[in-house]
């Protein structure tokens, strides 16, 4: 897990009432919020990143169909799908799972559960 890496002036106080996606990761809650994964922590809020685990895998899966947007779909910035941190990455959040843009094709980096 994480260590403690506060974020620097960040007035938004994360909970479960404060608009943004809560995703569980570990043994907590941690907030989506402009393509960063926020964790409210003593006072301040860290910055997390979904680890690259056996679950949330970095692996290229050319097979993988997704009935969660339409063929031809191209992620990134504006496409419509929330960006979420993992590994040295990011991935998009599609229908409970992650997607990450690889080629002609999205790859499968496992499932995300939502709080």
């Amino acid at each position: 897990m994480d260590t403690c890496k506060p974020i620097d002036d960040h007035p938004h106080v994360h909970g479960p009432d404060c608009g943004h996606t809560a995703i569980v990761h570990g043994d907590h809650v941690d907030y989506l919020h402009d393509g960063a994964l926020h964790h409210p922590h003593e006072g301040h809020t860290d910055a997390h990143v979904i680890e690259v685990s056996e679950t949330n895998p970095a692996s290229c899966t050319p097979e993988h169909r997704c009935s969660g947007h339409e063929e031809g779909h191209v992620h990134g910035p504006g496409c419509g799908h929330e960006a979420v941190p993992h590994g040295d990455h990011i991935d998009y959040l599609v229908d409970g799972h992650l997607h990450h843009p690889h080629g002609d094709h999205c790859d499968n980096h496992g499932p995300i559960e939502l709080a």
